[in-house]
């Protein structure tokens, strides 16, 4: 019984230590003023160098804010904006299994439709591009009947099915443009 008691203070000690060594580390910090800001471009310091950069002219732009709305929806996502949102509505009814706007790629759970509950499916849906065209987007669709035994096994897909979906997704892509065009 001594030594657990001795053990659990050691542990204490030793945690107290640790707190009080991070706790230190703060004091250590020093503020520096902030350096003026250019007014002739209001994103940059005065000390910046000038606009080439080794990524070219305009730099490396990650996540999209400093380009023209007029292909992109406006977003700071590194896909379509309409595209992705169409993408999210067309698939509503599925359960996602994963979404990534930054890489394009929505996953979706498996699905049984009501109707057939013998045959489940799952969508994989790529968006390849940051304009709204018809090749900046794929569709992938997966479909699972049960057999006799209540195991799922791989079924064939009409090729017909993915490109219903693009299509789908298209129109509600430019439904939203046109709708973001008439309001903004």
């Amino acid at each position: 019984m001594m030594a657990f008691r001795s053990s659990r203070s050691v542990a204490a000690l030793t945690g107290g230590a640790m707190l009080l060594a991070l706790g230190a580390c703060g004091q250590l910090e020093q503020d520096y003023p902030e350096p003026p800001i250019d007014p002739n471009a209001p994103h940059r310091y005065k000390s910046d160098p000038p606009e080439s950069t080794l990524f070219g002219e305009g730099g490396f732009n990650v996540l999209g804010f400093l380009e023209s709305d007029e292909d992109t929806g406006g977003t700071g996502i590194g896909v379509n904006a309409f595209l992705w949102r169409a993408a999210l509505d067309t698939v509503s009814f599925m359960p996602l299994s994963s979404a990534d706007p930054f890489g394009g790629v929505i996953i979706t759970d498996w699905y049984s439709p009501p109707e057939t509950p013998g045959d489940r499916f799952k969508l994989n849906v790529y968006i390849l591009g940051r304009q709204l065209r018809a090749d900046g987007l794929r569709v992938s669709v997966f479909r699972q009947t049960r057999d006799a035994a209540g195991k799922w096994v791989d079924s064939a897909v009409q090729p017909k099915t993915a490109t219903d979906l693009e299509n789908q997704i298209l129109t509600r892509a430019r439904q939203l443009r046109v709708a973001r065009a008439s309001t903004g």
